[in-house]
């Protein structure tokens, strides 16, 4: 007997859309709609998949017709998948209530692409068998990031955008709070990539790690209340952070609307702006960045004043004003020139380490990690192991997995059990090893 037809709503058609999309129409019963503000970017997207067609939304609209529309389409679905701006999952799930998708009551499931999902996954996993054979997990650490494969690191930043460039940028601004020996350690935000520190993961790439937001609530999600210290946080190429820093202080980061931020400036103009310095011309500007970036020695100075004219802060190139604000002007600079070329490849890097006490006193440090490389020419990884894990979760959500409504994360054994062996089906596992 075949199944009844299912309707289902993406939306998003960025850089993971794809791979959630391909899982999803795998089933013949599966009627795929992607909607994203523009057409032609949701027709790319279901080109060449069955049962696929596309349409326009804004989710991000405070347009009532807009918000209509997106609220009808919710509607007439069984089921919606939100990869759109995270600050924009209220709106779709209050849709989704009003509109009584996928049922009256509803499922809402969260944190299922790479991290947080696949991360949770394993973390679960390990906390569990660790717990269940009498041992204490008392440190753990969780490192995650997306990045260029090492041949395609060439520019001067050792970085390039896999996901949402204004987001990747972010998340180096962010204060972080973890546990250390049984403290609680806060870093502001400006000073976060100061913390960053050398942390081998793959053999052969040089890699630095610094956390991310908060840890402490992970202690609970992992139900590992005997851990003395928990940190989780982004990895990235040796020599970036101080990229990041020089923007900083520069003041191009700064995602608050500026009144004399208008078309037509050219970037030294911007930067003139920004740093205060006497005039427009190239050597001032640098000079001045000089004098607020406060470089240690002539060396790193060198380094990252090339690289900030590699991105073109000094030039006389008109600058595209994107929403007012310098933090998304500089994105819509970045982007062409951070962006991955025709058959280059990313690399995603994912690693737990536990360090685990035993019943006789005995400790270990176990890891899980994940190394995976993007396709030239195909799927990058990081939209591989964000979107088919996204996929999974929406078939598991059709097939009736959770029978009470409510909002779900992958954080328990019940949870996190089969969808593993879902995501391990497709190839996409961690590896584990005691050291």
């Amino acid at each position: 007997m075949s199944s009844p037809t299912k309707r289902i709503l993406l939306l998003g058609a960025g850089a993971v859309a794809r791979p959630c999309a391909e899982y999803i129409t795998q089933r013949p019963e599966n009627v795929l709609t992607v909607a994203c503000r523009t057409l032609s970017s949701a027709e790319a997207l279901v080109s060449g998949l069955p049962n696929a067609t596309a349409t326009v939304l804004d989710v991000g609209s405070e347009d009532s017709e807009k918000r209509a529309a997106v609220e009808k389409a919710i509607a007439e679905h069984d089921l919606v998948v939100s990869l759109v701006p995270y600050a924009y999952h209220p709106n779709v799930i209050k849709a989704a209530i009003k509109g009584k998708t996928n049922k009256a009551g509803i499922v809402v499931m969260n944190e299922i692409g790479l991290d947080p999902g696949v991360d949770h996954l394993y973390a679960v996993k390990v906390v569990d068998e660790v717990h269940a054979k009498g041992g204490k997990v008392k440190e753990f650490y969780s490192f995650c990031g997306g990045l260029p494969a090492p041949e395609c690191a060439g520019n001067p930043l050792g970085y390039k955008f896999s996901w949402s460039p204004r987001g990747n940028l972010l998340v180096h601004l962010n204060s972080a709070t973890y546990l250390a020996g049984g403290k609680e350690v806060h870093i502001p935000g400006k000073d976060l990539m100061n913390s960053a520190k050398p942390y081998p993961i793959v053999d052969g790439l040089s890699l630095i790690a610094f956390p991310n937001r908060s840890s402490l609530p992970f202690r609970e999600t992992y139900q590992i209340p005997e851990a003395e210290t928990v940190m989780r946080g982004s990895v990235r190429y040796t020599g970036f952070p101080e990229y990041v820093n020089a923007l900083v202080a520069i003041g191009l980061l700064n995602p608050d609307p500026q009144p004399w931020l208008k078309d037509g400036l050219t970037w030294a103009e911007i930067t003139q702006h920004t740093t205060g310095a006497a005039e427009a011309s190239e050597e001032t500007l640098i000079n001045r960045a000089k004098e607020l970036c406060q470089f240690p020695d002539e060396e790193e100075s060198t380094r990252i004043i090339s690289g900030l004219k590699w991105i073109g802060i000094f030039s006389r190139d008109k600058a595209e004003i994107r929403y007012g604000n310098l933090l998304d002007t500089l994105c819509a600079r970045l982007e062409p020139l951070m962006k991955f070329k025709e058959g280059e490849r990313d690399l995603v890097i994912l690693q737990h380490k536990f360090v685990v006490e035993w019943a006789d006193g005995k400790t270990d440090t176990i890891t899980s990690t994940l190394e995976a490389y993007g396709e030239p020419h195909g799927h990058s990884a990081m939209a591989r192991y964000v979107g088919v894990p996204c996929g999974i979760a929406v078939q598991f959500v059709l097939d009736g997995f959770f029978k009470a409504p409510g909002i779900y994360a992958p954080h328990t054994k019940e949870i996190c059990d089969p969808l593993r062996e879902q995501v391990e089906a497709q190839g996409m596992g961690l590896v584990e090893k005691v050291l």
